[in-house]
């Protein structure tokens, strides 16, 4: 691989934090030559067309392609690449590694453990991080032994002392070492630090906040500014820590898939995590099953994929696949099915979908879509979906897009009017948003471009409410049968690898997936009532509500419906019945 060629791949690579990887030969018979993080991948990547030394310019004239990941922040990165590298083994990161090491807290195997902020933790020690801050480290290891009072001192000090030391004296060590406090009472504490670090910010958080406001009351304001300070490094330090997944529940392995449709063909995107850490990822190719969404994509993909393959503990998804058969196969094989909405599994789904919305093209999608359309350049489209089950739980979601990329921060949903009709669903969302952009409600900027995910009947829907709020904004649609662009003037039925229509359909099936993870989470809620009812258990209020949608068609469903579910005879029919009335 030449600098050109090096330039020109660089060039299709997003500027976020993540991995990458050159590689010598395609296919399976790839071998990773080097592995490297980065905070801009585009940049870091660049740089490579000018090699530092003879040794990374042999690497680079080995390569013959560039494979990248991207990641949330600069820390995910480091940890993805480590244990990229502890799976490859990569001939060029022997020596050309990075200097840089990242501070580590460990808790040493000692019977009366000592912490410490270290970079060459100690064998058989209990290790968090690493950090990229090792202020905000020391910040946050100090308040734990001022409220724990952990030692910090050396084994050899520790051992064979007959008073206690300074740290003593200055409340930040409660002295096990000269029996001040037993090693009973100690270990407790040691907990405390442990589930700190296990995720429990209140473990510390709460009796910071607690000394802080006392001191305010008390007019001692330098005290409580430094007690603010401290505070907000505690808080803040789980944002930089090791933890991918939770392993609550006693997941030991975790796939998180996230799968994006692209003319005919779809990529679903596998992060593999193994004690909550990150430590592989993966991209497949597959033809877009016609008209299914990316809940047909995942129906499609998941028992193609685990077929040969061990299966995890556990499976998270953007969308459910929505198929029965997929399900009690996953649960016969102990494989927990979930869809999170909220929390770092939420966060780790967004993460595995933008890894499979990355093309690496060098297309100006955007561009594109505005000569197609003729119309400016677009920055800024809002895509519009509905979701509900017969009318109930009606909800809309509308995200956004900015730069072809998502701008997760300025998406919004709405709960909707209950009502069957798609048409006057998407009508309420549409004036809804509209009225909020004409009155100064809306602290967003005024998009360039709106999506409807539906056909000519939603689009007309969509323009109703822009004429009655009069809003000036251009709306087009995307139909999901026939991938067809509706305009308020004509019909576009462009080819399916174009980039303009690629950049619609995300923008679509991102609406489409918002809207129903909004739904599912109103929809839960109110399954929650089921709960109440004796003889019904999580796996059978599961089936009636996959059978019926909604508690309230539960309610209506006759006897002959309900004991036609599994695990439910007549007794508790009529129980199910008298409860719901």
């Amino acid at each position: 691989m030449d600098a050109d060629e090096v330039r020109e791949r660089a060039g299709s690579l997003p500027r976020e934090p993540g991995v990458y990887l050159f590689e010598q030969g395609r296919d399976d018979k790839r071998r990773v030559l080097y592995v490297g993080k980065a905070v801009d991948l585009r940049d870091r990547v660049r740089s490579y067309a000018d090699p530092r030394s003879e040794r990374i310019a042999k690497m680079v004239e080995r390569a013959e392609t560039i494979d990248f990941a991207v990641t949330d922040t600069e820390t995910q990165a480091l940890l993805l690449e480590a244990n990229l590298i502890k799976r490859h083994r990569p001939p060029y990161n022997v020596r050309l590694k990075d200097d840089k090491s990242y501070p580590l807290v460990q808790l040493t195997d000692h019977a009366v453990p000592r912490i410490e902020v270290t970079r060459d933790p100690a064998d058989g020690a209990t290790v968090y991080g690493p950090f990229t801050d090792k202020g905000r480290v020391e910040t946050v290891v100090k308040a734990l032994r001022e409220t724990y009072g952990l030692r910090g001192c050396s084994d050899h000090k520790y051992s064979n002392r007959d008073r206690p030391c300074l740290d003593y004296e200055m409340g930040i060590c409660t002295a096990p070492c000269t029996g001040e406090i037993s090693e009973g009472e100690y270990a407790e504490d040691v907990e405390a630090v442990t589930r700190y670090f296990e995720g429990e910010t209140g473990v510390l958080a709460d009796p910071l906040r607690r000394e802080m406001e006392a001191a305010a009351q008390n007019q001692e304001f330098e005290r409580a500014a430094n007690l603010r300070d401290k505070l907000g490094a505690v808080e803040a330090l789980h944002g930089e820590g090791d933890t991918a997944v939770s392993d609550s529940g006693g997941y030991q392995t975790t796939d998180v898939l996230g799968a994006a449709i692209e003319g005919e063909r779809a990529i679903v995107a596998r992060l593999h995590a193994e004690g909550g850490k990150l430590v592989e990822r993966d991209r497949h190719t597959l033809e877009a099953p016609d008209g299914e969404g990316t809940a047909g994509v995942y129906r499609a993909f998941i028992p193609q994929y685990y077929a040969e393959r061990e299966l995890p503990d556990r499976i998270l998804c953007a969308e459910a696949p929505a198929d029965p058969d997929i399900e009690a196969w996953l649960e016969s094989e102990g494989v927990t099915l979930g869809v999170p909405g909220a929390g770092r599994e939420a966060t780790l789904v967004d993460l595995a979908l933008k890894n499979a919305r990355q093309r690496g093209g060098t297309d100006d999608e955007s561009g594109r879509l505005a000569d197609a359309l003729g119309i400016d350049r677009p920055g800024r489209i809002e895509g519009f979906d509905v979701s509900h089950a017969q009318g109930r739980s009606a909800v809309g979601s509308n995200v956004t897009f900015v730069d072809e990329t998502p701008e997760k921060s300025d998406y919004r949903r709405k709960k909707l009017t209950e009502q069957n009709d798609d048409y006057a669903n998407m009508r309420e969302l549409l004036r809804w948003r509209a009225a909020r952009a004409v009155e100064g409600r809306d602290d967003r900027p005024d998009p360039d471009l709106l999506l409807i995910d539906g056909g000519d009947g939603q689009l007309g829907a969509a323009r109703d409410a822009l004429a009655e709020t009069g809003w000036d904004v251009p709306a087009i649609a995307l139909a999901k049968d026939e991938e067809l662009v509706i305009a308020p003037d004509r019909v576009y039925d462009w080819d399916s690898d174009a980039p303009q229509l690629h950049l619609l359909q995300r923008i679509r099936d991102e609406a489409h997936r918002f809207a129903v993870q909004y739904h599912q989470t109103l929809r839960d809620e109110v399954s929650t009532t089921l709960d109440d009812v004796p003889g019904i258990g999580p796996e059978t209020r599961k089936r009636l509500l996959r059978r019926f949608g909604s508690v309230d068609n539960v309610r209506t469903a006759s006897d002959e419906e309900l004991t036609a579910i599994d695990g439910i005879g007549e007794q508790t029919a009529e129980t199910i019945r008298s409860r719901l009335q």
